[in-house]
């Protein structure tokens, strides 16, 4: 009997515990458990107004401004390429797109919260004072950028040509931060250079070819055709392709250069969204250099389309690939106009190679890894650039020029052997014989 009542006693206990609970539950505002939409922006209505109407400074907020600004956040937490443009931003992104603009030729991004530096542009002013790719700009004209933008950054670093801005660079490898004073030009570069920094493209004595890609434009694969020609009539056996340094550009035009050196149907790259798959195949000639061996350098100066190339003849075995892993930048991004004048820039799809390797974030992977110390690379840019050695002391000069390019070193060594290997398997037994 008394453990029956003990019994009941718990249980009434648990039954009122249990209902004044579900009360207090009830009583206590929740926010909705459910993915609509429209519970979603209930929330953010709720939120706007009370900015607007309790926060202290608020007397000047307006919905335009409090909307553009959450815009802003929202579009810029998904990743560092895609943004919310308002109506200026996006008429300046169209006017580049049309036209020539000045800057200091830096392609930059923002990497792990900061303005990074995905290559200098050769024979821009931001190549000639040094600059290296994976420099981080943290200052623009002695004012701190770490809280802006990309977008507000790009900005402040175009201008006027012959105009000045000082940058306050920090080299992540050494730590070293330097300041520049640089005068900003108009970008105008040639896209595809010989071994010089010409458009004469001499084929070496060990009938060794060498062409350069700065970047990818509207007439690389053009002007690179033109360049195979003058070494082929030159009796080339091998070639050098240097992408090192080259920020990319255009697939269209990432696609026409692969295709010089592949035979038609081969799967060049593929890009890869949500809503969408696009695959692009070699359509052109055929192999133009007919097997012909090839190597490809890279380092981390390389990205987006130059990563392209570089994976689809990796991938392919079309080339060896020689140098440093690549920067990993292979997303695509997609312009939406809004109604108002601004426009969403959204990283649609991602750039796949022909064995399916995702470039963005992970870059391509050398066959042959052949390091670079930064010192070299700088002094390897001042040989590049015209002027460059020049400018320095007599000291300094011959220590710049006593700095070899040892990645172009193991690529033409690497070349001579496959072509030696070649000429033995290509003769009759008895003179290989003869021969060893």
């Amino acid at each position: 009997m008394n453990r029956r009542l003990v019994f009941a006693l718990v249980s009434a206990a648990l039954l009122i515990n249990l209902a004044v609970g579900a009360k207090i539950y009830l009583a206590t505002p929740h926010a909705p458990d459910d993915n609509t939409a429209a519970a979603s922006q209930q929330v953010f209505s709720d939120a706007l107004q009370k900015v607007r109407s309790e926060y202290v400074d608020g007397q000047d907020l307006t919905y335009h401004k409090l909307i553009y600004a959450a815009l802003k956040g929202m579009v810029g937490r998904l990743d560092p390429h895609s943004e919310f443009l308002d109506a200026d931003s996006f008429q300046e992104l169209e006017d580049d797109t049309e036209g020539q603009f000045g800057g200091l030729g830096l392609v930059v991004v923002l990497r792990d919260g900061h303005i990074t530096v995905v290559a200098p542009m050769e024979d821009t002013p931001g190549f000639r004072a040094g600059i290296l790719t994976g420099d981080r700009i943290i200052k623009v004209e002695g004012k701190n950028v770490e809280k802006q933008s990309l977008t507000d950054v790009v900005k402040q670093l175009r201008g006027e040509p012959d105009s000045q801005v000082r940058l306050t660079v920090e080299r992540p490898s050494t730590g070293a931060v330097k300041n520049f004073t640089l005068t900003r030009a108009v970008i105008q570069v040639d896209m595809v250079k010989d071994i010089h920094g010409q458009k004469q493209f001499p084929v070496d004595e060990n009938k060794i070819g060498y062409v350069r890609l700065t970047q990818f434009g509207e007439k690389t694969a053009d002007d690179l055709e033109t360049a195979l020609k003058k070494m082929q009539a030159q009796g080339m056996q091998a070639l050098i392709l240097d992408l090192r340094w080259n920020p990319g550009g255009l697939l269209d035009q990432a696609v026409a250069v692969c295709q010089k050196f592949l035979p038609r149907g081969q799967p060049i790259v593929s890009t890869e969204g949500r809503h969408t798959l696009e695959r692009y195949f070699a359509k052109g000639r055929g192999d133009e250099l007919k097997g012909m061996p090839i190597v490809v350098l890279a380092n981390l100066g390389s990205a987006s389309a130059a990563e392209i190339v570089t994976g689809c003849l990796q991938d392919l075995h079309r080339s060896v690939v020689l140098g440093e892993k690549t920067f990993g930048k292979g997303s695509v991004q997609t312009i939406f106009p809004l109604d108002d004048g601004s426009a969403l820039k959204l990283t649609i799809a991602k750039y796949y190679t022909p064995s399916h390797k995702v470039i963005h974030e992970h870059g391509i992977t050398p066959d042959i890894l052949v390091p670079m110390s930064d010192d070299e690379e700088a002094a390897l840019i001042l040989q590049r650039t015209p002027g460059g050695v020049e400018s320095l002391t007599d000291a300094d000069r011959a220590k710049v020029l006593a700095v070899r390019d040892g990645q172009l070193d193991r690529a033409e060594d690497l070349l001579k052997g496959l072509l030696i290997y070649q000429m033995l398997n290509s003769q009759p037994p008895q003179q290989k014989m003869a021969a060893k």
